[in-house]
């Protein structure tokens, strides 16, 4: 038995226009996409690619925010290096000065003249240092300090303070710090750097006494502390022709005075050099013709600034060659030791520089990947949508032409 089934008219036209609306809607969806260059054009074109594009362009926007604070940190970091140059310039001008300052020849107003000049060049000295960048930060600023961080001269001891909280601040993987410690740079510390200032009493121009440079030998032990070291007695010595002396150390902080210490005999036709090591942490030694009642004096150096105002008026104040020399070997000293503390910061700055361009090439590569990632979450493959667009229009324009054709038939065409 044969079964009919009966398809109406309007049922047949309604399917195919549907069908027809159908590739319409994905011709242009198809469309779309080939204009826009994306596979996924809102997210409920596919959920699960929408959300890694998402993600990939958060990340990729925090790079770029991430590069732009880089910016202004490498800039600052540029400015405090600059600043350290110019420091180290100057600084390099005023010991070039105190070495022409310490010349046999010269008479006291010629050393005058030599510290009126020393003092210019510490007055700008004074300017670099306290810097600020674009922003109104110093550059010197540490872990944060007042907006001028170096003060001084001060009338009371220490005549320079770091008004300031010492430190370097720390980096990151994707940021450098914007300041630099200047106390670490400028500011001596006692036990750190062992510098300290050696004086002689006034010495007559018929005598010489001068001292070497401070040497730490064990920086555990330096207190920090001021001491005089005093020639109680100066007499013949057991053997004729030689010399004896006998000096006591005193600490000036604690006002603790040591046993006498003989000096071993020594020649009285040539000066004598006497080493003293009863010093906590530390070693120098004494040069020339003692007599009784000569002093040394030892103060710790709180800054580059202190050593560079020492200097100034240990040459400007020299009565004979023997004071001058005095205050010269003692000023080329301490600014030695202060050159390599700037040098040393220096330095720190150019690396911080070097990590800023290596952060900055670890971020580049870390946006090429997340770029990538997006263009395959959501990116449109070219070739296979022009493919695509092209299937879809010449099958859309068959149903058109074949619903045109199936239109024109009627049962009434073949009624006669």
């Amino acid at each position: 038995m044969t079964n009919f089934y009966r398809v109406s008219t309007a049922n047949m036209y309604d399917a195919t226009l549907r069908n027809l609306n159908a590739r319409q809607k994905s011709l242009v969806d198809l469309q779309e996409n080939l204009t826009s260059g994306k596979r996924v054009v809102r997210a409920s074109d596919d959920p699960v690619a929408a959300a890694q594009a998402e993600r990939a362009l958060t990340r990729i926007s925090r790079i770029q925010t991430e590069q732009r604070a880089l910016e202004v940190q490498r800039n600052a970091i540029a400015q405090a290096e600059s600043t350290l140059g110019d420091a180290i310039g100057l600084v390099q001008e005023i010991r070039q000065l105190v070495v022409a300052a310490g010349g046999g020849a010269l008479k006291p107003e010629d050393r005058k003249t030599y510290a009126d000049q020393i003092q210019s060049l510490r007055e700008q000295l004074t300017d670099v240092i306290n810097r600020k960048d674009t922003n109104g930060i110093p550059l010197l600023g540490a872990l944060g300090s007042a907006l001028q961080p170096f003060a001084g001269p001060l009338s009371g001891s220490p005549d320079y303070l770091f008004a300031g909280l010492p430190g370097q601040a720390s980096s990151s993987s994707t940021a450098i710090a914007t300041t630099l410690d200047g106390h670490s740079a400028l500011m001596f510390d006692p036990r750190r750097d062992g510098v300290y200032q050696a004086g002689v009493s006034t010495i007559p121009a018929d005598r010489s006494l001068t001292t070497s440079a401070i040497t730490a030998v064990d920086r555990n032990q330096i207190t920090g502390d001021g001491y005089r070291i005093d020639f109680t007695a100066v007499g013949p010595g057991a053997t004729p022709g030689t010399t004896t002396a006998t000096y006591t150390i005193t600490n000036t902080t604690t006002g603790v005075t040591s046993a006498p210490v003989t000096v071993p005999d020594f020649a009285s036709d040539k000066p004598a050099t006497i080493a003293v090591t009863g010093v906590p942490g530390m070693t120098f030694s004494i040069s020339g013709t003692p007599a009784a009642g000569d002093a040394v004096t030892l103060q710790p150096s709180p800054s580059l600034m202190s050593t560079i105002d020492s200097a100034i008026e240990g040459i400007r104040g020299a009565a004979n060659n023997n004071a001058a020399t005095q205050a010269v070997g003692q000023a080329l000293a301490n600014i030695d030791a202060g050159m390599e503390r700037l040098n040393n910061m220096r330095g720190y700055a150019g690396e911080l520089l070097n990590r800023a361009d290596r952060i900055t090439g670890d971020q580049s590569q870390r946006s090429i990947q997340l770029e990538a990632d997006r263009s395959r979450a959501e990116d449109l493959d070219m070739v296979q949508g022009i493919s695509g667009f092209q299937n879809a229009q010449v099958g859309y324009q068959a149903a058109l032409q074949s619903y045109a054709m199936v239109q024109k038939l009627s049962l009434f065409n073949f009624m006669s």
